[in-house]
């Protein structure tokens, strides 16, 4: 299925809007991301393409999630960091993309095309004049990896890694050198052959990163639209990317998020047990209360009982707060788990265990 933009590119459309009409002839509406000094022009261009949000997030592994998240629900998905402090932040989550089979195209804002090799030593490196160590990262986790520091073959390169990622369903990396997104070329005005698949996958049961359902969560709910999308996060998880519930309110969301308070790493503990799967337990909806202050809409709960549970739901389903961000937090007793956990957990830890094989 294809599909086309609905604004005609300029008569001479520069790199960075290129890229963005490229983005949105796709499918791609929000672009999440986190400014730094590599990417900032780019921005600029994204932004300026009609159709293309900017999802600003508090941290690049969010942002990640957050693409991770709108792939689900959209087909597709694009996050903008900067080169090496951004993108091996944000490499966890396209690890998770990659094995989750999820087109998320990772654009990062890489250096001046003119520092190519000249040996220079230049911030956001690792101190080395050997520009291409995020390169290698990304490699094992993205089915296509692209630098873009020329503008004769910039279109070529572009266009590929975003047709490869739709056709493979996998992540791609794309890296566009700090001072091109404002240049201009002939070819970045030629029609696009676009690609659009259906999502996949709701839940990260293969690669299990903690943390990503916030993440993707925010990116599932941008990409759904109208559409009201529900979440069940455990508190472990939650603590590892909250911040982002914030974002969510700032884009006025109106998802349902069920927080499972049971003190710790309940799938750890079915796992292997010790003193090291217990968390320190916070006061959640306060939290969020805290990052609402006021701005957006937002209602929170904590429940204890069934019934309080049924009350919860009717409210942010039928009541009053049906159309705000509802957190709601469940209070769960430690070891209340389901016979399919316990039997899993009893699996892996039996694998896990496994003496050597003689030599």
């Amino acid at each position: 299925m294809t599909s086309s933009s609905s604004s005609s590119p300029p008569a001479t459309a520069t790199l960075g809007r290129h890229l963005a009409r490229r983005l949105v002839q796709v499918g791609v509406s929000d672009v999440f991301g986190v400014p730094g000094d590599f990417n900032l022009t780019l921005l600029d261009h994204l932004i300026a393409e009609p159709g293309l949000r900017l999802v600003g997030c508090c941290n690049e592994l969010n942002a990640g999630y957050a693409a991770d998240g709108y792939a689900r629900a959209r087909g597709v998905g694009a996050v903008v960091v900067t080169f090496t402090v951004g993108g091996l932040s944000v490499l966890n989550a396209i690890a998770g993309a990659y094995s989750e089979n999820l087109p998320v195209i990772c654009i990062v804002g890489g250096p001046n095309s003119n520092d190519y090799g000249t040996n220079r030593v230049l911030h956001y490196t690792i101190g080395l004049p050997d520009f291409s160590q995020e390169l290698r990262c990304f490699q094992p986790v993205t089915c296509h990896q692209a630098v873009v520091n020329n503008l004769d073959d910039a279109h070529e390169q572009i266009d590929r890694a975003i047709s490869t990622a739709l056709r493979e369903s996998k992540p791609v990396y794309i890296s566009v050198s700090c001072n091109l997104p404002g240049m201009p070329h002939p070819t970045f005005t030629a029609e696009p052959v676009p690609y659009f698949l259906a999502p996949r996958y709701e839940f990260q049961m293969q690669y299990g990163s903690i943390g990503w359902s916030v993440g993707a969560l925010l990116g599932y709910a941008q990409g759904a639209g109208h559409k009201r999308v529900i979440a069940c996060i455990g508190d472990g998880s939650f603590q590892v990317t909250a911040q982002d519930v914030s974002t969510m309110l700032r884009c006025h969301h109106r998802s349902i998020i069920f927080l499972i308070n049971n003190g710790g790493y309940t799938i750890e503990v079915e796992i292997h047990d010790g003193p090291y799967n217990v968390i320190k337990n916070w006061n959640y909806t306060a939290l969020v209360d805290a990052m609402h202050n006021g701005e957006g809409s937002c209602w929170t709960v904590k429940v204890t009982c069934e019934e309080e549970l049924a009350a919860a739901i009717h409210t942010a389903t039928a009541g009053d707060h049906k159309d705000c961000l509802c957190f709601i937090e469940v209070v769960a007793h430690k070891d209340d788990t389901s016979k399919e956990l316990l039997e899993w957990g009893s699996r892996v830890s039996a694998a896990n265990s496994r003496p050597p094989n003689p030599q």
